[in-house]
């Protein structure tokens, strides 16, 4: 039986732990099985699904999916902007209490990092970029300062409160 050029798909045959090269694309009304198996079976090839499946955003995430943590003010630091800007964006390194982390976070608002010193103990969100990437002009920057020892940092910046002597 001759099998037309348009009948033709050339598709990886799966077996139980092989691919096996050239093989027809199954066609045929017993045929779902076999369809079934290559679908699935190329499905990890898509990387989200990938990342969904073996929960790798899970293991690689700093604050382990939770939408804010807690840590320890290490030291504060500046960061240059990307081009075309050019700035000292105010950031602070600090250790997650969680599970021992060092991140970096940046710290929202004019003259905001005057109410962060070393030691406090902070609590920070993402920063809301792309994907959970570093948002804007600041390169490698994840997180924001939300807290400073439980009391608001916007609230602070706006002279709405005072910080607490620990």
């Amino acid at each position: 039986m001759a099998v037309s050029i348009f009948n033709r798909c050339y598709l990886y045959h799966v077996y139980t732990n092989h691919i096996q090269l050239g093989e027809y694309l199954a066609n045929g009304e017993n045929a779902g099985g076999k369809l079934k198996a290559v679908r699935k079976h190329f499905r990890w090839s898509d990387s989200k699904y990938k990342k969904r499946k073996l929960q790798l955003k899970k293991k690689s995430d700093p604050l382990e999916l939770a939408p804010s943590a807690k840590g320890i003010v290490i030291e504060k630091i500046g960061i240059e902007a990307k081009q075309p800007n050019s700035a000292i964006r105010k950031c602070v390194k600090l250790q997650l209490i969680k599970n021992g982390r060092q991140i970096t976070a940046f710290a929202p608002g004019d003259g905001a990092i005057n109410y962060i010193d070393e030691h406090d103990e902070v609590e920070v969100a993402g920063i809301r970029g792309r994907q959970g990437r570093s948002k804007g002009d600041i390169p490698g920057v994840r997180y924001k300062v939300v807290k400073v020892n439980g009391i608001s940092l916007l609230e602070l910046v706006k002279g709405r409160k005072e910080k607490t002597v620990r």
